[in-house]
């Protein structure tokens, strides 16, 4: 009988805002929702701790809008909040599945949802509970990248999953180029050389210096991130 058991006790799961869009390219496809929520589901039924970080693309980025004219700083606050509203729906069609959930912001907004607090959130995976942590880092100039590892690092993950739309990382966009090789493996210091384009730098230098696992891997396949869990070869591994 082959082994179930997990092979992480706790995960960090990175989803984009885009992913929670669909092929409508903004708002929410919430067929496409619902998969995502049967998959964490999934995980959660192995007893693996999970924690949640959800990017704000497809309600407002932060750099494009910076890039059309408007202040930085502000475009920024504009993404944090967008990765809130991405939150609480998502918490809403989780427990819309019988799981217990916390949404925790960087910015503070207790009527929406709690603070974050690193020994609360610890308290909160003893307790079974997912954590959705949203506000990113609560700082401008920090995508939700680099706020899905430095919270992964603070609640002890055991791994990053970065779920996207490709089934892991490639030497080149394999969506323009067919000619792209797909890596199994690959350390950290070569997605940095490549520039690859897995994290932005900040993000990986931060995995890198914390010796902390990532798997890139295809959100729409289903069962692919239990299976990860499990120790199944999915995606790519960076390490």
């Amino acid at each position: 009988m082959p082994d179930t058991s997990p092979a992480y006790k706790r995960i960090l799961l990175k989803l984009s805002g885009e992913a929670l869009a669909g092929d409508k390219g903004s708002g929410y496809d919430f067929e496409r929702v619902g998969q995502f929520c049967d998959e964490i589901k999934g995980v959660m039924d192995l007893g693996v701790g999970v924690g949640l970080v959800i990017g704000g693309g497809n309600m407002v980025r932060g750099t494009q809008l910076a890039a059309l004219g408007m202040d930085r700083v502000a475009a920024d606050y504009m993404g944090m909040l967008g990765t809130v509203i991405n939150a609480l729906a998502l918490q809403d069609v989780l427990e819309k599945r019988g799981l217990d959930t916390r949404v925790m912001t960087a910015i503070r907004m207790e009527e929406l949802a709690e603070p974050y607090i690193r020994r609360r959130a610890l308290r909160h995976f003893e307790k079974g509970r997912i954590v959705i942590f949203a506000a990113g880092t609560g700082n401008p100039y920090f995508s939700t990248d680099t706020a899905a590892v430095l919270r992964a690092i603070q609640i002890k993950a055991d791994v990053i999953i970065k779920a996207t739309s490709v089934d892991g990382v490639y030497s080149a966009d394999p969506k323009k180029n067919p000619d792209a090789r797909r890596y199994e493996t690959i350390s950290y210091r070569d997605v940095m050389l490549e520039e690859l384009g897995v994290m932005d730098q900040t993000a990986v230098t931060l995995s890198k210096e914390n010796r902390l696992p990532l798997i890139v891997l295809n959100i729409h396949e289903r069962g692919a991130v239990a299976r990860a869990v499990r120790g199944e070869r999915v995606g790519t591994l960076v390490s």
